[in-house]
């Protein structure tokens, strides 16, 4: 039987040929906290990290240690949202994207969050839109 590739391994390399799936790839990080999958949201964006800029770099950009990041974004972190927010910054800027929140009225699943709240009203759904100009 022949072996296969890290799963690791085959992102990284994924993520080093094909700009478009980088991309797509920093996007549903940041779409998975949006959505409160927080840890969804931290192992794709430590993945992104590690297959792009590397905790090194970041660590130089943050100043915060590497190893501090790398724990913010472990199953067991608890990143604060001010230190998130500027490693999602940066790495938007790394990548020369800029992605916005938006309101979407009337979505389904607006409507199933709203509902198993208790509401009655009409909640308004996030959605990331990606901006490829450069920053």
């Amino acid at each position: 039987m022949a072996l296969t590739r890290d799963f690791k391994e085959t992102i990284r390399a994924r993520v080093k040929r094909d700009p478009g799936f980088r991309k797509a790839l920093l996007r549903e990080g940041i779409e998975n906290f949006l959505s409160g999958d927080v840890e969804t949201g931290k192992i794709i964006l430590r993945d992104f990290i590690n297959a792009t800029v590397g905790f090194t770099k970041l660590s130089d950009v943050t100043h915060r240690s590497a190893k501090s990041l790398m724990r913010m974004l472990s199953p067991s972190g608890n990143p604060q949202a001010r230190n998130l927010f500027e490693i999602v910054a940066y790495l938007q800027h790394a990548e020369g994207v800029r992605f916005e929140v938006r309101s979407a009225r009337g979505t389904s699943r607006a409507k199933r969050w709203s509902s198993s709240q208790g509401t009655k009203r009409a909640a308004s759904a996030a959605v990331v839109r990606q901006n490829s100009g450069r920053l």
